[in-house]
């Protein structure tokens, strides 16, 4: 038997894009956050994404109804254990992972695999926190997870192929297009994106040109559907700039990343989650 029940811990953009799209799929899906009102607002956040759906004719009341009948919600890891695929969807950050990672593998049964959707952490070192590596691989989604197609699947030193065909599968069903990729930081993705991001924003820094100048010349000059300042600020300043750091430890300086990078996540300027990034959302 396949996987039928999927846990998404972390409550925030990603795990809430996640947990949609596994529930359009017809999974029963629980979304798991140890804060209460995260989840309370990841839940009202997909309802009123598919309210909108509806009052726009694109999908009927009764599908509407029938997703969020495959949605459950806990702040306790605890319930995470009835699942056969637990998804990790919190922060950007390899010590945060790996306690949780830590606390599921006491808590799921042997069988239960694990998947992270770190964009630049190496899988095989998160794996190293949970005595499962062969059912331990990477789910890399993208933003917004309940629309894009792409998810980059990389597999630890360890992880098997029956793992990577389970998630693969999941994936597939999702509608998703799944991509296998080497264990390296950043995987591909990320590896090609967050240079050009970097270098958009030094290219501010360097007074090059205007923010709207630099994201206008790449929108019209490369076809990007969106500037790379502007993607930025959807990401958010401060996951670029983890990532970069990751990207540096595992790859060199070439992945410095630039000074104004910094100096933005120091004042809280993240993008259009904090309201303000490279341009303004308030």
């Amino acid at each position: 038997m396949g996987i039928k029940v999927i846990a998404v811990t972390g409550a925030g953009i990603m795990g809430g894009g996640i947990a949609q799209a596994a529930a359009q799929s017809g999974y029963e899906v629980l979304i798991e956050d140890a804060r209460p009102e995260a989840v309370s607002e990841c839940l009202s956040s997909i309802t009123k994404r598919l309210e909108r759906r509806v009052s726009e004719g694109k999908i009927a009341q009764q599908e509407k109804n029938e997703v969020l009948s495959h949605l459950k919600s806990s702040s306790s890891l605890d319930d995470c254990a009835g699942a056969g695929l637990v998804i990790e969807a919190v922060t950007e950050r390899e010590d945060i992972k790996k306690e949780l990672f830590r606390e599921l593998d006491a808590i799921c049964p042997a069988e239960t695999i694990f998947a992270s959707n770190t964009s630049s952490i190496p899988i095989t070192r998160l794996a190293e926190a949970t005595k499962r590596p062969d059912r331990f691989t990477g789910m890399h989604f993208m933003n917004p997870a309940y629309i894009m197609k792409l998810v980059e699947i990389a597999g630890g030193d360890k992880t098997s192929g029956k793992t990577i065909a389970a998630v693969r599968s999941v994936c597939e069903q999702m509608g998703k297009v799944p991509v296998v990729v080497k264990d390296f930081p950043g995987f591909v993705s990320n590896r090609v994106l967050m240079p050009l991001i970097n270098e958009a924003v030094f290219c501010l820094q360097d007074g090059v040109a205007s923010r709207e100048d630099i994201d206008t010349i790449m929108k019209l000059g490369a076809n990007h559907p969106m500037g790379p300042l502007e993607l930025a600020d959807f990401i958010g300043i401060d996951t670029c700039l983890e990532i970069l750091d990751v990207l540096r430890a595992g790859l060199g300086e070439k992945f410095d990343a630039c000074p104004l990078l910094r100096k933005m996540v120091a004042a809280g300027r993240l993008g259009r989650k904090s309201g303000e990034g490279f341009y303004d959302y308030r």
